[in-house]
C-alpha cells in the first residue's frame, strides 16, 4: 500500500531568519506532514551581481537590492543546516531541501540526506541531473519550468546516471508566481 507523502513548503520564506526558519518547522510538524522543505544554493553560483529581480519580486519587496543581494540574505549557512535538521528531527519531521546547484548536491548529501528534490530550473542541466543520480537514492523533480519532451529527457538521464524508475518523483509545478485562481 502506498502513502501519499506531505511536504511542507518552507522554501526561503524564511527571510534569512534562523528562529523564523524553526518556527516553519514547528508549524509543519503541527499540521503532521511527512516532510519541510527548504532551499539550498550559494547566491555566487546561480546569479550574477547585477541580475534584476523579477516583476513579482519588485512588486512584493520594498527595497532597491539587486537579485543577488536579495538572494544573499536567503542563503542557509552550513550552521544553520546543521541546526533546522536537528531542529526538524525534534519536532518529529524529515528535512528536505532543494538543490540549485551541484555544489548544493554534494553539501546536501554529507548532512546525511538521502532525498533530493531537483528544481524545474535544473531539469536541462546534464552535469546536475548525473550528480543528483550519483548521490541520491530518492529523487523528487518538478517540472514546472519544462515541457514533457524535456521531462522525458531528464528522467531518461537520471535513469541512465544511477537512479532507480521507481525512486524517481515527478511533481507537476506552477512557477507563476503568484499563481493565478482559475
Amino acid at each position: 500500500m502506498s502513502k501519499t507523502i506531505i511536504i511542507a513548503e518552507a522554501g526561503v520564506n524564511h527571510n534569512g531568519d534562523i528562529e523564523l526558519a524553526k518556527d516553519l518547522i514547528n508549524a509543519a510538524a503541527e499540521a503532521d506532514v511527512d516532510y519541510v522543505k527548504f532551499q539550498t544554493f550559494k547566491a555566487d553560483s546561480i546569479v550574477t551581481k547585477s541580475a534584476p529581480k523579477a516583476a513579482y519580486q519588485n512588486a512584493n519587496l520594498n527595497n532597491k537590492d539587486s537579485q543577488y543581494e536579495m538572494l544573499k540574505g536567503l542563503e542557509l549557512t552550513n550552521d544553520m543546516h546543521k541546526e533546522l535538521i536537528a531542529h526538524a528531527k525534534i519536532a518529529g519531521i524529515n528535512f528536505l531541501s532543494t538543490a540549485f546547484d551541484v555544489d548544493s548536491l554534494i553539501y546536501l548529501k554529507s548532512l546525511g540526506l538521502e532525498l533530493v528534490k531537483i528544481p524545474s530550473g535544473e531539469i536541462n542541466n546534464l552535469l546536475y541531473l548525473r550528480k543528483a543520480a550519483e548521490l541520491f537514492p530518492l529523487i523528487i523533480m518538478s517540472t514546472g519550468m519544462a515541457n514533457l519532451e524535456e521531462v522525458d529527457k531528464a528522467f531518461k538521464i537520471l535513469k541512465v546516471s544511477g537512479a532507480s524508475a521507481e525512486n524517481i518523483h515527478i511533481l507537476h509545478c506552477h512557477t507563476e508566481y503568484p499563481t493565478l485562481m482559475k
